[in-house]
């Protein structure tokens, strides 16, 4: 019995459209579903020009990507996308909008968007963002990335500032005793250098992984030396 091919089994993506344009709409509809080499099939299972239509659509038809315009009436693109984020679907949401400032980028990304387009990007970045986005990664167009990166980057503060502050909830004996974890020493042997109960000890221990977030004193070794609270050889 000769085995089906790939091509025969591949389930075609399924695809909502929101866009208040009917023309827009249209244009969309023939490049997805065109056929592009490369990849499954796409195919439109509903369109609409609402927004509070799309949500309901997407709940009821469950398509692997919806495509949304930030503009929509009664409920806008980034309500449209939330919805779909906070309902727990299964479906994933390009915004291809005319708008790409940076704020209106990252209000989709936040909303849960996995890809954001213009509408004139070409046909087949297009097609390979659908197919992208459906398969669980993420997509923002080239130029509109560029800026959130170059924004991103200089919003973070410095490593050594970051790392560092993280110790700033603990106390001076906490923090003493964090060193001697991360030097490796039990809690008999801090116990016995600080002149002070094993329980005493255990109590310290215990605050310093809740307020530094820690799941063991692995990882708080590892953040003690990250910080720099303790240097290698010392």
């Amino acid at each position: 019995m000769t085995p089906a091919s790939p091509a025969a089994t591949t389930r075609p993506l399924r695809v909502l459209l929101a866009d208040a344009a009917p023309m827009q709409r249209s244009g969309l509809r023939a490049v997805l579903t065109a056929g592009a080499p490369g990849g499954s099939e796409i195919v439109v299972a509903g369109e609409t020009g609402d927004g509070g239509e799309a949500v309901e659509l997407a709940r009821r038809l469950s398509p692997d990507v919806v495509i949304t315009d930030l503009a929509l009436p009664r409920v806008d693109g980034l309500g449209v996308t939330r919805a779909i984020a906070q309902a727990g679907l299964p479906v994933r949401v390009l915004v291809m909008t005319d708008h790409d400032t940076d704020e209106d980028v990252l209000a989709a990304i936040a909303a849960g968007a996995a890809g954001y387009l213009r509408k004139d990007a070409p046909a087949d970045e297009l097609v390979a963002a659908v197919r992208a986005v459906a398969a669980g990664g993420a997509v923002i167009t080239p130029a509109v990335l560029n800026r959130i990166l170059v924004r991103v980057a200089e919003a973070l503060p410095a490593p050594e500032t970051t790392t560092a502050s993280k110790l700033d909830a603990l106390t001076d004996r906490e923090r003493e005793v964090l060193v001697h974890v991360a030097r490796g020493h039990s809690n008999a042997e801090i116990a016995a250098a600080l002149q002070v109960s094993e329980t005493t000890i255990k109590t310290h221990v215990g605050h310093v992984l809740t307020k530094l977030r820690l799941r063991d004193r692995t990882q708080a070794v590892v953040l003690a030396y990250e910080t720099g609270l303790v240097k290698p050889g010392a």
